[in-house]
């Protein structure tokens, strides 16, 4: 079963990269994607702590909803910022930038 979505979907804006490795989609991290990464890992945190019943699990539930927040928050930046460079979601600062230092894919 295939599951690439740029098989079965076709982009609505300008195509940067159609496959971008990791190192680019990290890097192409805006502002926003940081925010959203920052702020999905507090409130995770926030929630693990107000989620221990006793006092002796508040720091444990506090790490655990932590570290699930970390990678739930990086998830969904890389995917937006991933979406950007495959044409999915809104672009024009990616495409701005490539076009500026003449990089084609």
């Amino acid at each position: 079963m295939n599951t690439d979505i740029t098989a079965s979907a076709t982009p609505e804006y300008p195509v940067v990269d159609r496959n971008p490795p990791f190192t680019k989609v990290v890097g192409n991290f805006n502002t926003l994607d940081y925010l959203r990464f920052v702020t999905i890992t507090g409130v995770s945190v926030t929630v693990g702590y107000l989620s221990g019943i006793k006092p002796g699990l508040k720091g444990p539930s506090m790490v655990t909803g932590g570290l699930i927040g970390l990678m739930g928050g990086f998830m969904y930046a890389y995917q937006n910022s991933a979406g950007r460079l495959m044409g999915f979601f809104p672009n024009d600062g990616e495409v701005a930038y490539y076009q500026k230092r003449g990089f084609n894919h």
